[in-house]
């Protein structure tokens, strides 16, 4: 059922989007036990990754979801995605993140921990580095542009140089260590960013400016 549905959904996207891939010699041929880290605009991130990389992939959803149409909770359920509420200070996040890592999935988070509606990449939050120091797993940055075309969108998505965990490893109980190896993956995903905009010669976005074309990615969720 999960190979199906993947291929459905990366057939349909290709096709709507027409998905472009820059650095794709970066995308490890590693089958799963390791963590995509992704910029986050639009609720169809997860599925746009998991369009172009192979394996099986788990992903953090708000809980919501799993309430919102049994369609949409039939496709998360068999896409991997676990449900994560808001607000509940718990860690069982971050438990079923290992978890999945260590049944050799590719765990998709998007570190910012909320949609950015402007474009702009926000503060990484702990959580990913939290993932990666305890499952012992590499991160792969990602970052995803979606590039407004005749009342559509077109998708770009650029890959990065995977960052070893002894990279990124932490002292839990250091929070300067936490920030710093939050930071690392951050930049890595700020630079494809800039990758990306320096390719169609716009501006990267920014909270004082933002580019004339470019419109909210929000808009991809409908």
């Amino acid at each position: 059922m999960y190979l199906l549905l993947r291929f459905c959904l990366s057939v349909v996207f290709h096709i709507k989007y027409h998905i472009r891939v820059l650095n794709k010699d970066k995308i490890p041929k590693l089958k799963g036990g390791y963590i995509i880290a992704c910029n986050h605009q639009s609720n169809l991130d997860p599925p746009m990754v998991a369009a172009v990389v192979r394996g099986k992939f788990s992903f953090m959803a708000k809980e919501e979801l799993f309430h919102k149409h049994w369609f949409i909770t039939f496709v998360i359920k068999h896409c991997g995605a676990f449900p994560v509420v808001r607000g509940a200070g718990d860690d069982a996040p971050i438990r079923s993140s290992v978890e999945a890592i260590q049944k050799n999935r590719i765990l998709v988070i998007f570190p910012e921990g909320t949609r950015s509606k402007d474009g702009v990449i926000g503060r990484m939050k702990s959580g990913v580095v939290l993932i990666a120091s305890q499952a012992n797993a590499p991160v792969l940055p990602v970052c995803i542009r979606y590039i407004p075309y005749k009342k559509k969108k077109r998708v770009v998505i650029d890959f990065g140089d995977m960052i070893p965990t002894e990279d990124i490893r932490i002292d839990e109980n250091d929070r300067k260590s936490m920030r710093n190896s939050a930071k690392r993956i951050g930049s890595a995903i700020t630079e494809l960013q800039k990758e990306l905009y320096a390719e169609t010669g716009d501006p990267v976005p920014t909270r004082d400016k933002l580019p004339a074309k470019e419109e909210s990615a929000e808009g991809a969720d409908e």
